[in-house]
């Protein structure tokens, strides 16, 4: 009787209305990057909730963490793509388009603040890896069966069957499981340093099954350029001189076996020789011959308005207006309102100074993951991997890519913040 009198005291109910009221926003984050591998309405459907739940959280303070570069700065670059409107040719409909882009950052705030109070992250990064090693044996299954492919059924109009794309497409899917891979050899060292064997090798068997997808059944060029770079950061980070010595031996022996074994991986690297000769030689639409004659057009409207750009959503337009004969020469007359490299994409519109206000944001975002943790090393890798591939794309505004930007630097930025300072305090948040 003493104790279910003791379980009902007011501090025990408000504890229990404390614990659920907090939790709820990160179940809804939770909800997110589960649904992000899968399917792009299903992340805006769950961001409804989250943005309703995390009205009931407190936020006394939030103004006051905005004034940090790592909230300000994604606020600061959503802003230009407001005010660039000003002196903006395009139709207004491409205009409110290009401000849609970035307009996913502003959840970077919010996410940094909640989990920098409340410490539920691990609930999204668990969310997240089960998603996509669910994702990865249905990809096995696909490349087995094709006909098993979800975009079969949900894609509008005839669709070709490509082999290993159960969703959505091979960019995407690339991305997020070099992400997983390389982000599970941090805790698989740190458990096997711990004596907790069965658990690293359970992970081990995970992330060598992403691998395995990328290299025998389908990799974007991207993904195959970035990759070992990622593996690069993480030797130089955790590993002391020998150790990484000897993985770089085995990283360069593993990659021989598999250039061998992998006729899917031979096939993807001579792309590269492929596009650059039919597009060269022979004016033909490709994807890295398109690339070039994007960035060299890109190239040309920024050295006309170097200061602040075109103005916000210009980028169509300005390629409309150079534009070859679609018969005569099919590479050059092209338009597209992506230059497929993130800096031009922003120098085109918002000319230096927006391509300032985004490489300081990238910047105080890799400084905000120094140290050590799981945390740090997941928000590292995802700012490195974002940095990495936005050469060869325009990754931070595109959907999936962004927003795995977004989760993950809010996300884990909170989580890191709160280790290096600690914001908050159960007793403290009762006695409110």
């Amino acid at each position: 009787m003493t104790e279910l009198s003791n379980a009902r005291t007011p501090t025990s109910w408000l504890s229990a209305i404390w614990m659920a009221r907090h939790r709820t926003p990160a179940r809804f984050v939770a909800l997110i990057a589960l649904l992000l591998p899968w399917s792009t309405s299903g992340v805006v459907f769950a961001l409804i909730p989250w943005l309703i739940a995390i009205a009931f959280v407190d936020l006394r303070a939030f103004p006051r963490s905005l004034l940090r570069p790592v909230c300000l700065l994604p606020i600061l670059l959503v802003i230009l793509a407001v005010v660039g409107t000003l002196w903006s040719d395009a139709p207004w409909p491409e205009r409110l388009h290009a401000i849609g882009l970035p307009a996913k950052l502003l959840a970077i705030p919010l996410l940094i603040y909640q989990f920098e109070r409340w410490p539920y992250g691990n609930w999204v990064f668990s969310a997240f890896l089960a998603s996509c090693a669910l994702l990865m044996l249905y990809s096995f299954a696909v490349a087995a069966d094709p006909g098993l492919s979800l975009k079969l059924y949900l894609s509008r109009g005839p669709y070709k069957v490509e082999s290993g794309i159960a969703v959505r497409n091979y960019i995407d899917q690339s991305q997020e499981f070099a992400l997983c891979a390389i982000a599970l050899i941090y805790p698989i060292v740190t458990l096997f340093r711990a004596g907790r064997v069965r658990m690293a090798a359970l992970l081990a068997v995970v992330a060598i099954g992403f691998l395995a997808n990328m290299m025998f059944v389908v990799v974007s060029r991207t993904t195959l350029v970035t990759l070992p770079i990622l593996l690069v950061v993480f030797a130089l980070l955790h590993l002391r001189l020998r150790t990484a010595l000897s993985a770089a031996g085995a990283m360069v022996l593993a990659a021989a076996l598999l250039w061998t074994a992998s006729s899917h991986l031979r096939a993807t690297v001579a792309k590269f020789q492929g596009d650059y000769e039919m597009s060269v030689e022979d004016n033909q639409i490709s994807g890295m011959g398109s690339r070039l004659d994007f960035w060299r057009k890109s190239l040309g409207f920024v050295a006309e308005a170097p200061l602040i750009g075109h103005g916000t959503g210009s980028i169509r337009g300005l390629f409309a207006r150079v534009a070859s004969d679609r018969e005569a020469d099919p590479l050059r007359a092209q338009i597209v309102n992506n230059p497929h490299n993130q800096t031009l994409h922003v120098a085109v519109q918002w000319g230096a100074v927006g391509v300032l206000v985004l490489y300081a944001m990238w910047f105080a975002h890799l400084l905000l993951f120094r140290g050590e943790g799981l945390a740090c090393w997941i928000g590292l890798l995802v700012v490195v991997q974002n940095m990495l591939s936005s050469v060869l794309n325009s990754h931070l505004f595109d959907f999936s890519e962004g927003w795995l930007y977004v989760l993950g630097v809010g996300v884990a930025g909170g989580m890191a913040l709160s280790k290096k300072a600690p914001v908050w305090d159960k007793d403290e948040a009762l006695q409110r």
